[in-house]
């Protein structure tokens, strides 16, 4: 559980830096104290499941949203991931892969 609320915590920070949104203004939309929602943030609380149906609408997103945290795993598994995705594609979309691959990491 712990990890769970440190991954949701940093979703709902990402989301709200991205939106430019400051912490006390997501605090206020939700009517919650500006610490909880740092604690939130931090992962050292988990909302409740009203406080996240408010925190998705406040952000302009679905709930699931927030709960889509695949890529915050650490490197090896996204590395195997990556590996799992493509191990079937085909030769053409697996030569396309290397290239924006390549490009992406010069």
């Amino acid at each position: 559980m712990a990890e769970l609320k440190k991954l949701l915590g940093r979703k709902i920070q990402e989301l709200r830096k991205n939106k430019k949104i400051k912490q006390d203004e997501l605090a206020e939309k939700i009517n919650i104290a500006t610490r909880n929602l740092s604690n939130i943030e931090t992962g050292r609380c988990f909302p409740s499941p009203d406080n996240i149906e408010k925190i998705a609408s406040a952000l302009g997103c679905k709930i699931k949203d927030l709960f889509d945290f695949d890529y915050h795993q650490d490197n090896e598994d996204l590395f195997d991931g990556i590996v799992k995705s493509i191990k079937n594609v085909d030769r053409n979309r697996l030569q396309d892969l290397y290239k924006i691959t390549k490009a992406l990491t010069e």
